[in-house]
């Protein structure tokens, strides 16, 4: 199982639906090959330096978790079940609260509709969310993985750089 990179004094908490074959194999976030979330975190500013999935036990260093919402492995989330969805809803509700993070980055749109019960016809733009979740203000992030062709690097890159502005703005 892939475990979270997590450590008090988080300011942001990346959250994930669940994680992909290569993740899971190699035991590291987000690692699909065509997987864009490292390079975008790199060029948006995130971090200071290129890092990889590899990587990931660093995120800490600069006041970043990342978790995913259902720990279990799958090829897509198509085979998720709804009673997953609720339940990793609890445990990621707990992690918030002992963490405490300020922002809770939600990678992808279909993280955000399952958390706040939203239909798949409601529109979800990217960015700061009126919703909080456990007092942690919400940002929605594009899906960065190569099987989501509905954005382009573009449109990613200046979500990315949306929650830097987020987090210096406190």
């Amino acid at each position: 199982m892939l475990r979270d990179r997590l450590k008090p004094g988080v300011r942001v908490l990346f959250v994930g639906i669940n994680p992909g074959q290569r993740s899971e194999a190699i035991g590291h976030h987000f690692a699909g090959y065509s997987n864009r979330f490292w390079p975008l975190l790199y060029e948006s500013k995130l971090v200071p330096e290129a890092i990889r999935a590899e990587d990931d036990d660093r995120l800490p260093e600069w006041g970043f978790g990342i978790t995913n919402l259902v720990a279990r492995m799958t090829p897509g989330i198509d085979t998720l079940r709804p009673e997953e969805y609720i339940a990793g809803a609890r445990v990621l509700r707990r992690k918030i609260r002992r963490f405490k993070p300020r922002i809770v980055a939600l990678v992808g749109v279909t993280l955000y509709r399952s958390l706040f019960n939203l239909r798949s016809s409601e529109h979800v733009s990217f960015g700061l969310q009126a919703e909080r979740l456990e007092g942690a203000r919400v940002l929605v992030l594009p899906n960065p993985s190569g099987r989501n062709a509905n954005f382009s690097y573009a449109e990613m890159l200046a979500a990315f750089r949306a929650l830097r502005r987020a987090m210096r703005a406190g």
